[in-house]
């Protein structure tokens, strides 16, 4: 038996856990998904080096630099049929106790250096313990929003009481603002919440009677400060379920003073959102679990972008959120389960407004939290962000956004009509499922151009503005090496492969290439191609992106049918992964439908900008309220026509759908006649393959 054996599938995955047997310990390291049996007794940071996992150290093990830290992950994980539990590693010894006691150690965090394992285990690998750490991509998108603030800042000077005049001193205030700001639409029932009468009198006297006041839509006080005060901040979270990007604006420029981002901590219980839908099946509240981990990077998220500003935390009055389904009501604390399984009920389809101290975030003690509405079971507060954002709704032309993701959500219309619908992609377009595949990180390949005639490639690594034939690339990237390839780099080494002729129409590796380059070599019973001496793209690989581009594609044409259109005018690419496509290479992919090219473009993430228009603009919120109930939503899962899309969009670009619009600017090669060898082998090769794998 070998110190380290991993389980794997004949396709080349992970297999699942089987019974352990005696002295053997079963570990999962999370986000990388990375497993392996040891025996009984190795050093978690030993079995994390032999799997290929990315953990610092520079102490060489000795429980001094602190950088190894994980944590350990309780519960039942029936994506990976383990049961974790902290008893399963040895407990702290002396040079974790010293660590510990001189530098601090977050409950729940283990150095794995000095942990070792004593039963299966699931490992989560902070990101603070990565060397090579996954870029969130996090920057606002430049946009004009126009500024009309639910919180407007007041600077009043309040009457003094006297013997002769009982009022209290919030009377006087309110008579105030409505006194000297009389063209400002103030109520004349202006209200509060405790917390402002506990801080009022203090204030008013510590200002000398003069005071700002932050008041919410003209009816609220939602606080008030000594003196005059020029600034007030509010917060838009994306939850997405990979990552979670937030951008501090302040309110009365609606400038984004800082923006930030984390990787989604709940990915150790799911890549996926039915695999975290499942851990809360088999966990009985797991859902408090989850909730509680997206929260508290929320106020991790908060404190980073206020910390950048130079401002404290309770100078954030408002907070917007989108998110998912699952994931917003994860953020308010609500059991997913329903939204696992027909009919995908949702709890609640209209926004939501809540005082910040409700979902325990820590903010200004009476600051709000404002989530969009969502649409249906799987269409949520991220697309009705994305409409406010792109605004189909608003537009003449008929208009496909796609916002790309390990659940793709698709709209399609214009200002007559809107329809929706959500496409299970699953995460290989993030590099999951893919051989070499990883987020993208410093190290990881972005960027591939293959040389037609000689089949050689070149290639751009995150980390480096060099391509890999640039004088000085090497010495560039010594530092990070070449780890893997990353979303944006596997869409464009498939495209490149099938336009020089390498990749065959049905999405085969053509060995017939290997006469022209050795690059292409044999695989089994299929071939890979090296795109470099770390990096292979093999057959399974191909299959991954096919089916979730497939999925993209079937998604988008069953919208196409229920609108009665053959065409698009626009096609617009949302998500920060959408925005580091080149939307050539999709195409030619067959992601999305035919159209001009110079009529597809990328957004960045729209989810995160329609989350600020509806921060800034207090109009923008009333709007989408309304816009959401005009949404008519497609369920892919029970529409007979999307596996007939489906099967189409396999082939690249697609079996039968003409791309001319593609055709016009690149030289596609030409597509096999019905029944010549090129499907027909290829389908034979899948039937053979297909029992090999089973058996």
């Amino acid at each position: 038996m070998t110190e380290s054996s991993v389980a794997r599938t004949p396709q080349g995955d992970p297999a699942p856990q089987q019974a352990a047997g005696d002295g053997e310990a079963f570990v999962v390291f999370t986000p990388s998904g990375r497993r392996g049996r040891f025996r009984v007794g190795t050093p978690v940071l030993e079995a994390a080096r032999k799997l290929g996992v990315d953990i610092d150290s520079v102490c060489g093990g000795r429980g001094i630099c602190g950088r190894c830290q994980v944590d350990v992950a309780v519960g039942h994980f029936p994506k990976f049929q383990v049961d974790s539990r902290a008893g399963n590693l040895t407990e702290p010894a002396r040079q974790e106790l010293r660590y510990a006691e001189k530098r601090g150690l977050a409950a729940g965090r283990r150095l794995s250096c000095s942990a070792k394992l004593l039963g299966d285990v699931v490992i989560d690998v902070p990101e603070t313990s990565q060397v090579h750490r996954q870029i969130v991509r996090k920057r606002a998108e430049a946009r004009v929003i126009d500024i009309k603030p639910i919180h407007k800042l007041h600077y009043v000077e309040v009457r003094e009481p006297d013997m002769h005049d009982p009022s209290g001193d919030f009377r006087r205030l309110c008579e105030s603002l409505r006194e000297q700001w009389p063209d400002w639409g103030i109520a004349a029932d202006v209200s509060c919440d405790l917390p402002v009468l506990v801080g009022l009198q203090k204030a008013l006297r510590q200002g000398d009677w003069k005071v700002t006041v932050c008041l919410r839509e003209g009816r609220r006080v939602v606080a008030v400060w000594p003196g005059f005060r020029e600034k007030v901040y509010g917060l838009a979270v994306d939850i997405g379920s990979t990552t979670m990007s937030a951008h501090l604006c302040e309110l009365g420029t609606g400038e984004v003073v800082a923006s930030g981002g984390v990787m989604n901590p709940q990915i150790r219980y799911g890549e996926d959102l039915m695999s975290r839908v499942s851990y809360v099946m088999m966990n009985p509240g797991g859902e408090v679990e989850l909730t509680r981990v997206v929260r508290e990077s929320v106020n991790y998220l908060a404190g980073q972008v206020a910390e950048e500003a130079g401002i404290v935390r309770e100078d954030i009055v408002d907070l917007v959120f989108v998110g998912n389904p699952i994931m917003h009501h994860l953020m308010l604390g609500i059991d997913p389960v329903e939204l696992g399984g027909a009919p995908f009920a949702l709890a609640i389809d209209t926004a939501v407004n809540l005082r910040a101290e409700e979902l325990s975030l820590a903010l200004h003690p009476n600051a709000r939290v404002y989530g969009l509405p969502c649409i249906a079971g799987h269409v949520g507060a991220d697309t009705a962000a994305v409409i406010l954002s792109e605004a189909p709704h608003g537009q003449d032309a008929m208009t496909l956004i796609v916002d790309v993701g390990t659940n793709a959500e698709i709209v399609l219309g214009n200002r007559h009509r809107l329809l929706a619908a959500s496409s299970p992609t699953g995460p290989a377009f993030e590099g999951a499922q893919i051989s070499s595949g990883q987020r993208a990180a410093p190290g990881a390949i972005e960027r591939v151009r293959i040389d037609p005639l000689t089949l050689e490639p070149r290639f751009k690594v995150i980390g480096s503005e060099l391509w890999s034939d640039q004088d000085g690339f090497d010495e560039e990237t010594r530092r990070t090496g070449i780890t893997g390839i990353c979303g944006s780099g596997i869409i464009e080494v498939l495209a490149e492969m099938y336009l020089a002729g390498i990749l065959r129409h049905d999405g085969i590796i053509d060995g017939a290439a290997a006469a022209r380059s050795p690059r292409i070599e044999a695989d089994g019973r299929t071939f890979a191609y090296r795109l470099t001496p770390e990096v292979s793209i093999v057959q399974n690989d191909v299959r991954a992106i096919q089916l979730a581009k497939a999925a993209l594609y079937a998604g988008a044409r069953l919208l196409m049918d229920k609108m009665g259109v053959e065409t698009v005018e626009r096609v617009i690419l949302a998500g920060a992964f959408g925005s580091h496509i080149d939307t050539k290479y999709a195409m030619v992919l067959g992601m999305i439908p035919d159209c001009r090219l110079d009529r597809v473009w990328s957004v960045g993430n729209a989810a995160g900008t329609g989350a600020r228009i509806a921060l800034l603009n207090a109009e923008a919120r009333r709007e989408i309220e309304t816009v959401v109930r005009r949404v008519e939503k497609i369920e892919t899962a029970v529409e007979p026509r999307f596996q007939e899309h489906f099967v189409g969009a396999m082939a690249i670009p697609h079996a039968t759908a003409p791309y001319p619009n593609l055709a016009a600017e690149v030289a596609l090669p030409e597509r096999p006649a019905p029944g010549e060898g090129g499907d027909e082998g290829g389908e034979g090769r899948r039937r053979r393959g297909g029992r090999r794998g089973r058996g």
